[in-house]
């Protein structure tokens, strides 16, 4: 081999080594530009989706730190901080018939066989609705509220159709406790009936939602007076009870309580019925509990002066109606004697003396012409007699025929008639010390100081003597009230309420009773009137609440009655 023929094959290997040195730059500047396109295209997507869902209406917002720690609704309290409604973690169970694909059933065993097993864990679950659900093929809730164990027991079925989502819920720690003060939350999470629905803004913001929100509810005195309500409505086979515990200084409710009631953690059809509240939305005539009302307003407009003057108690004829007393007692009654035996007669003597005018001036004072003043937005609308009253109108109104109240409407009037003479609104709200409302004056304070003399004599001696708890001085009257109906008065049906304050020398609080259409029993001696019935659920009620408010027992003090003792000394009672 020449020379020439060598540098010849040098030279060809070396420009055959340039081109492939060449051809692997070539490929990688290509893989290069291709991994530089691809990043630019995954950029431009990101930024795509950034725009799409920065303008979408369904794109994601940013939280704050305090909102993710804070609970979707915020907590409900007693006065003293006990926890009446809170947010908890809670599952649901759901029906998902695509859980195994759209070609097979949506379940793995029988929709019969499923929906027993369900019903079984569910006792109050409808075996055929279920089994409608399941074979619809509709995806959807079949129940809220679901705890851990019956969760467990759902996935033991083994299907997969059906789920456990978990979800935020509301959880009622106290149950069915002071059901008709709070409320309850709907399913699309807003309140219902009661506080739950007057605090909806405050417990959803999330301004406010981290501080509970504190109700004027002493949960102590609620337990106590459902208790007390309920054993007295089922010893006479009440259709319905409602009380109500109000503090006469601040107008605060420390417990109210409205019979049947129903479990806010579980709405049903029977709860949903139990809902209406007897306190604040049902009015009712409250009969003889007015009469101290009328003679407080006779009272105060110097009609009577002096309680010793003996009123006529016989048969008042007023046109073709006769007022008479149900049991008479004479054919004369002085004031005190004349409440402790709840004479009509006398009472609308009173009345009618007084006059329609000065004793709807009064009522109306006592906010008995409006709704009653509370939170809660269920509140009855009394039935008011209209502005022109007649005579026997004014009698009959005078001992609480004739005009329609709620028990709240009582409660406020009987505090007003004796903490000195001040109406106040009612409140479901923790009222601080020295922000009470300054309410408005309805009697005099010397008045106030007589009719606490007179609700006294009447537990002592009187009808209500069946609610004198030894060392509290309660001082109330009973009042029993036949309900109206179709064609007037039905004299089977009573309402038996019993309006009281505690304690008598220096009134804290007001106790309403009040029984719907109780039964004579022998728990009442076969007796349907308040004296029987109700007067004795406010003389076991108000031993237990009174330490609990701070009202303890004390034989030794009273208020002073001896300048009325001798007008009712030598009475049978």
């Amino acid at each position: 081999m020449n020379a020439v023929t060598v540098s010849t094959a040098i030279t060809t290997g070396r420009v055959q080594l340039v081109s492939v040195r060449r051809k692997s730059l070539d490929i990688a500047r290509w893989r290069v530009l291709w991994i530089a396109i691809l990043f630019a295209f995954v950029a431009i997507l990101a930024i795509g989706r950034i725009f799409y869902l920065g303008f979408n209406d369904k794109a994601v917002t940013t939280t704050s730190l305090e909102e993710a720690l804070l609970p979707p609704r915020g907590e409900i309290t007693d006065r003293n901080g006990v926890p009446l409604a809170r947010a908890f973690p809670a599952y649901a169970l759901w029906f998902n018939p695509e859980a195994l694909g759209d070609d097979g059933a949506p379940l793995v065993k029988s929709p019969e066989v499923v929906a027993a097993k369900l019903a079984a864990i569910f006792p109050d679950m409808d075996e055929a609705e279920i089994v409608a659900r399941l074979t619809s093929g509709r995806s959807g809730y079949l129940r809220r509220r679901v705890l851990p164990e019956e969760a467990n027991a759902v996935q033991a079925i083994g299907e997969i159709a059906l789920e456990m989502p978990q979800e935020t819920d509301r959880h009622y720690p106290q149950g069915s406790m002071g059901a008709h003060v709070l409320g309850f939350v709907a399913a699309d999470g807003h309140g219902r009936v009661g506080m739950e629905a007057v605090l909806d803004d405050y417990l959803l913001d999330p301004a406010t939602r981290g501080q509970p929100a504190a109700l004027s509810i002493d949960m102590r005195v609620q337990g106590a007076l459902e208790d007390e309500l309920r054993r007295g409505m089922l010893a006479v086979n009440a259709a319905g009870a409602a009380g109500i515990v109000l503090d006469v200084e601040t107008g605060e409710v420390l417990g109210l309580a409205s019979l049947p009631e129903f479990d806010p953690n579980r709405i049903d059809a029977k709860g949903e019925k139990a809902m209406f509240n007897r306190v604040t939305n049902q009015v009712y005539e409250l009969g003889s509990t007015f009469k101290p009302l009328t003679v407080a307003a006779a009272i105060d407009a110097g009609v009577v002066t002096d309680v010793s003057r003996h009123w006529d108690a016989r048969p008042l004829k007023v046109g073709r109606f006769t007022i008479k007393d149900m049991k008479p007692k004479g054919e004369t009654l002085n004031v005190p004697a004349a409440l402790m035996y709840s004479s009509n007669t006398v009472t609308a003597r009173i009345a009618d003396e007084l006059g329609p005018e000065r004793l709807r001036r009064t009522l109306i004072d006592l906010g008995m012409n409006e709704r009653p003043y509370i939170e809660l937005p269920a509140r009855g609308f009394p039935l008011w007699p209209g502005d022109n009253w007649r005579r026997l109108r004014t009698m009959t109104i005078g001992y609480g025929h004739g005009i329609a109240v709620t028990p709240l409407h009582l409660a406020s009037a009987y505090a007003a008639m004796v903490n000195g003479g001040i109406w106040r609104p009612a409140t479901l709200h923790k009222v601080a010390p020295g922000e009470a409302s300054k309410g408005r004056r309805v009697f005099k304070a010397s008045t106030s100081s007589r009719m606490r003399q007179m609700l006294r004599m009447t537990s002592i001696y009187g009808t209500g003597r069946s609610a004198d708890a030894p060392g509290y001085r309660i001082g109330g009257k009973t009042g029993s009230a036949e309900k109206p109906g179709q064609g007037g008065y039905k004299r089977t049906t009573l309402i038996s309420t019993f309006a009281a304050a505690f304690p008598m020398d220096r009134p804290r609080y007001v106790v309403v009773a009040m029984l719907d259409e109780p039964k004579g029993t022998v728990a009442s001696s076969f007796q349907r009137t308040a004296a029987w019935n109700a007067a004795p659920i406010v003389g076991k009620l108000v031993p237990r609440i009174g330490p609990i408010l701070g009202v303890q027992p004390d034989t030794s003090r009273d208020v002073d009655i001896s300048d009325l003792r001798p007008l009712v000394k030598g009475d049978d009672n």
